[in-house]
């Protein structure tokens, strides 16, 4: 599957941004898709996803509240609504799709089968 994302740029503290992630191929049902995001200097760390089965929706504790991960299967669209941003949210953000959850519903970047490209999200503060 191929992952194309969009919709990152400049937001003031306390805005929304929302990005979007179209995949193409034929097993977008199959996977569970989610969002990962990377800070300069820091490792990429899992943002959140849905899973395949659409019972398992996660959030990493940094963003629970205030971003909300959807799913269109029919679409092959995945999408990250982020509110309340905060400057320490200011990374480049990636779609991924296919990846193993460990036992405690978390999802290294090492497990990802597919990525999309990153796009800029900037928090002003």
């Amino acid at each position: 599957v191929q992952l194309q994302a969009s919709g990152g740029g400049l937001v003031q503290a306390g805005g929304s941004l929302r990005l979007s992630c179209a995949a193409s191929g034929r097993s977008f049902s199959a996977y569970t898709v989610g969002w990962f995001r990377q800070a300069p200097g820091k490792e990429r760390e899992l943002v959140g996803y849905f899973s395949w089965d659409n019972v398992s929706i996660y959030y990493s504790d940094s963003v629970k509240g205030r971003f909300t991960i959807s799913r269109d299967n029919a679409k092959k669209m995945v999408d990250l609504q982020m509110n309340n941003l905060k400057p320490e949210d200011s990374a480049v953000y990636f779609c991924a799709a296919q990846f193993v959850i460990d036992r405690g519903g978390y999802a290294s970047a090492a497990s990802v089968g597919y990525w999309g490209q990153g796009t800029q999200v900037t928090v002003s503060s």
